[in-house]
């Protein structure tokens, strides 16, 4: 269920991690209750070999006796401090501005930019990033302002550092990159930890390169994948967000396994965001808890 399609009132989303320990759930349950809440959904999940608690819990803000402005910080000092909590709370009225960085290929932007047109992500796209003009078309036909920095190993600090200027004149939470075809420096992803995601095929480290599906199609892979992952210093080892696979068999021809590639990479990107807007994923060391 896509909780931000399907709210009546204001809420507020809690995600935290922390020691598990007898009382966690509780603690939290009490807090909500206490303060005159309304649970609307709780997973919650413990790691037995880390010996960690995680939660996502969902709740309805319409009676709650603290304002929005005071609920970070009592929940501090309430229950996150003596659990020793890693958390956020976030609020469903705090719309997400996301960027997108794209470079020639459209068909994730433009699955992008329908889902976003007929508001299934709720959410706000102030610009598009380019190191292309290909994709200039796409963004002026939805509205949204395009940038390109023509980019360049004798240029790259220079324009990365007005791509992160422009980015925080408008106050961007959140980067999808929709195949952009350039690594970004490490002082880049630094700026925006776990809050840059990124989608490929999942050929890799099999069939690296500028033509996988010919390498694969050589090789007669029997299924095609995508995966999306935050983005870190590590190239393309960031912590997986979301994976699927499509079977493909002889007939299938190099366009044939191309366009099931995009397919699933749209899909896999799609979700991605969706899980991300509806503050479903939760990083911990170098891998994800995803909450259904």
């Amino acid at each position: 269920m896509n909780d931000l399609n399907h709210q009546t009132s204001r809420t507020a989303t809690l995600l935290m991690h922390c020691p598990d320990q007898q009382g966690v759930v509780a603690a939290v349950s009490e807090y909500i209750r206490k303060n005159n809440g309304t649970i609307l959904h709780l997973d919650e999940h413990v790691d037995l070999e880390t010996k960690t608690c995680f939660m996502r819990l969902l709740w309805d803000l319409e009676t709650f006796n603290l304002h929005a402005d005071a609920i970070r910080k009592d929940f501090e000092d309430a229950v996150a401090k003596p659990y020793h909590m890693n958390w956020e709370i976030n609020f469903s009225d705090e719309k997400t501005r996301m960027a997108i960085f794209v470079s020639k290929e459209s068909h994730c932007l433009y699955d992008i930019l329908a889902r976003w047109q007929t508001e299934e992500f709720q959410v706000e796209i102030p610009l598009i990033i380019s190191n292309h003009p290909n994709l200039q078309a796409i963004a002026n036909k939805f509205g949204i302002d395009f940038y390109l920095f023509p980019i360049m190993p004798e240029n790259k600090k220079y324009q990365e550092t007005k791509q992160m200027e422009l980015l925080e004149q408008h106050r961007i939470d959140f980067i999808v990159l929709a195949r952009y075809m350039r690594i970004l420096s490490q002082a880049f992803i630094a700026k925006y930890p776990h809050r840059i995601v990124n989608i490929h095929h999942a050929f890799m480290p099999t069939f690296p390169g500028a033509k996988p599906y010919y390498a694969a199609y050589e090789r007669g892979v029997k299924l095609i994948g995508a995966t999306s992952h935050f983005v870190t210093g590590n190239l393309d080892a960031g912590p997986i967000i979301e994976q699927d696979v499509v079977r493909i068999n002889h007939a299938d021809n190099i366009p044939d396994m191309v366009r099931k590639g995009r397919d699933l990479e749209k899909t896999v990107l799609s979700h991605t965001i969706s899980l991300y807007l509806e503050r479903k994923i939760l990083v911990y060391d170098n891998r994800t808890i995803v909450f259904p």
